[in-house]
């Protein structure tokens, strides 16, 4: 909620390369970004246009394919009746949530934006559709500055800097190995995930 503005800090600051992001308009921040959340919002409309909406909403077929592609999204779109062309209904309800999930990230690949929120992307998914999610985020992630806020580790075991929180504190900060070695709280939560398995 910091980083895309939807709140201010009440204390310290945010930085965005090095660059206070209090400093900048609230356009040129949340244009930089690009969000993907548990809850997908997806718009009574076309699969075409809840990729591409907005000021993205005339991109091309072949760049929407190239995106989906990306997404691991296109085999299932295509299967539709109509395609790009499906009327998805209230909320995206003729998808599944993995579906659903893939197309928030076909939507973030065509924004390209230097920065990416993934908020429990795949939090509510069952194994086989967080496989293919996590397959897309993967490529999503490519190049890109990437903030993960995630309950399931197995999304932030290749992060360059994992940081643990403990009620609303830091109590740890590390690569996956640096945490695993120090047998701390963050290689509890990974024994008792791996457990639950």
């Amino acid at each position: 909620s910091l980083v895309p503005r939807f709140h201010n800090p009440t204390s310290g600051r945010i930085l965005l390369d090095g660059y206070p992001i209090a400093n900048l308009t609230l356009a040129s921040v949340r244009s930089n970004l690009a969000l993907v959340t548990q809850e997908v919002v997806l718009f009574n409309d076309t699969v075409a246009h809840n990729i591409g909406y907005g000021p993205l909403r005339g991109t091309s077929l072949e760049r929407l394919r190239e995106v989906a592609r990306a997404a691991h999204a296109l085999e299932f779109i295509e299967q539709l009746p109509d395609g790009f062309q499906t009327l998805l209904g209230e909320n995206g309800a003729r998808l599944s949530g993995g579906q659903r999930q893939r197309i928030a990230i076909a939507r973030a690949l065509l924004k390209n934006a230097p920065v990416l929120i993934l908020d429990e992307a795949t939090s509510a998914l069952d194994s086989e559709s967080e496989r293919a999610v996590q397959a897309a985020l993967d490529t999503l992630m490519e190049q890109r500055t990437t903030l993960v806020i995630a309950h399931r580790l197995s999304t932030i075991e290749k992060a360059d800097l994992i940081v643990v929180l403990d009620q609303g504190r830091i109590v740890e900060q590390g690569t996956h190995r640096e945490l695993m070695d120090r047998e701390g709280h963050y290689a509890k939560l990974q024994r008792l995930q791996v457990l639950d398995q």
